[in-house]
């Protein structure tokens, strides 16, 4: 690969993939582009709604717009713009929208849209990337890390690619068995990126990464998050606890820093063995690197407890120390990546638990948007996602304060699988 490429514009690891595409709805981090618009049709821009057609298997996502998300109806018939290939994520940064083709471990296409004055999403490229398993906004940058490490070739590569000139500007690599530091080898793995000011915290799990080790890992009970500076991506600490298992799990964050700049990080308690079985010794427990300190404190929050048996398997920040979370319990926990079909408000700040109700029951849903996939409102209010059941997919809209959730947009003939928000592109 060549530093500064510039894009042309053109107007048991098979389990682990196909697990993959469920746990890309489930992806839980802030996009942070600034736009905050009105959901109940004020707003100035357009949403994007990507829909997975339900007619028939293999096809890919449509990208389709909306006005409003409390109400009315939207189809994948006849509308929207397909997608290339099955396996896509998205992100929105510097008010254009990215979806990005994961190839499986080959180079993915990576197409960038903006809104023209018209409401339509206009492709600005079309492009081949390094496949990655973990990417951020980083302030102009979309920050990715393509993370394929084995014990014979112990290096994840990390690129930053510019959102206003859409070209690779820096890259480089990371040595994740010298990060971990571990006397048996095991190989640091990032969750997820989650910036702030001018440093990136990686969370990160360790395992064995040899073919007879796999995801295994011989330390379930140590919290550990590398620090790196931005946008240079020079190593500055790892900042460690022994109070919980690792912070996040594969392709989703655990890590959220509120408006007081004090960084809470969730812990799903999934460790494995070489078996791909579940050895979690430690609960699943929220704890707190404070403001300025790049350590953790003495918070501690038991969500097991707090929820007589629940573990969280992924979240979404509403703001005021609130958060919306995905529920497992334990008992059912079956897999590392994930499987909870429960919301609820979790606020940090008093260390409360509340079920959300009006959703539909668990044996109902097939899958649902959470994290960054999921939209918030500019107060913080109310998380608009996208829930799919066998009788038919809608945008829920969830209302913070009281933890109730109604029906709102509905998509004809395909699964959601994003919510994002665009306003009308400068200049047109």
């Amino acid at each position: 690969m060549t530093n500064m490429k510039r894009f042309t514009n053109k107007g048991n690891l098979g389990l682990l993939f196909t697990l993959l595409f469920g746990i890309l709805l489930l992806g839980s981090c802030n996009d942070g582009d600034g736009n905050d618009p009105d959901p109940d049709g004020n707003a100035t821009g357009k949403f994007i709604i990507t829909a997975n057609p339900v007619a028939s298997e293999g096809v890919a996502d449509y990208l389709l717009t909306a006005e409003d998300l409390t109400t009315g109806s939207i189809s994948t018939q006849g509308n929207g713009i397909e997608q290339d290939g099955t396996y896509r994520y998205y992100v929105t940064s510097n008010n254009k929208f990215f979806s990005m083709l994961y190839g499986q471990g080959n180079p993915g296409a990576v197409t960038t849209y903006e809104l023209n004055a018209d409401g339509e999403l206009e492709l600005l490229s079309d492009f081949q990337s390094e496949t990655v398993r973990a990417f951020a906004p980083v302030a102009d940058d979309i920050l990715t890390i393509k993370i394929t490490p084995n014990s014979y070739n112990p290096f994840v590569y990390w690129y930053r690619i510019s959102t206003n000139s859409l070209t690779i500007v820096n890259e480089g690599q990371i040595n994740v068995k010298e990060l971990a530091g571990k006397e048996n080898g095991e190989l640091a793995f990032f969750s997820w990126i989650t910036p702030r000011t001018d440093k990136v915290y990686l969370p990160y799990f360790t395992i064995a990464g040899t073919t007879e080790g796999g995801w295994a890992t011989e330390y379930p009970d140590e919290a550990n998050i590398a620090v790196y500076s931005y946008p240079e991506m020079e190593y500055i600490k790892t900042i460690s606890d022994d109070r919980t298992s690792f912070i996040g799990r594969y392709f989703t964050t655990g890590l959220t820093f509120d408006e007081l700049g004090d960084a809470y990080a969730f812990s799903s308690a999934v460790p494995m063995n070489a078996n791909w079985e579940i050895i979690p010794t430690l609960p699943s427990a929220v704890t707190r690197i404070s403001a300025g300190t790049d350590e953790f404190d003495e918070y501690y929050f038991n969500l097991e407890e707090a929820t007589d048996g629940y573990v969280i398997d992924s979240h979404v920040y509403a703001g005021n120390g609130k958060f919306l979370g995905v529920m497992q319990k334990k008992a059912e926990m079956t897999t590392a990546w994930g499987g909870g079909k429960e919301y609820a408000i979790i606020d940090v700040y008093n260390k409360s638990v509340t079920w959300v109700t009006g959703i539909p029951e668990p044996s109902a849903i097939t899958t649902f948007t959470t994290g960054y996939n999921n939209f918030v409102s500019e107060d913080g209010s109310t998380i608009y996602a996208g829930i799919n059941t066998d009788t038919g997919s809608n945008v829920y809209v969830i209302d913070v304060a009281t933890a109730t959730a109604t029906k709102g947009l509905e998509v004809e003939g395909g699964q959601i699988t994003a919510i994002k928000y665009l306003e009308p592109a400068s200049g047109e």
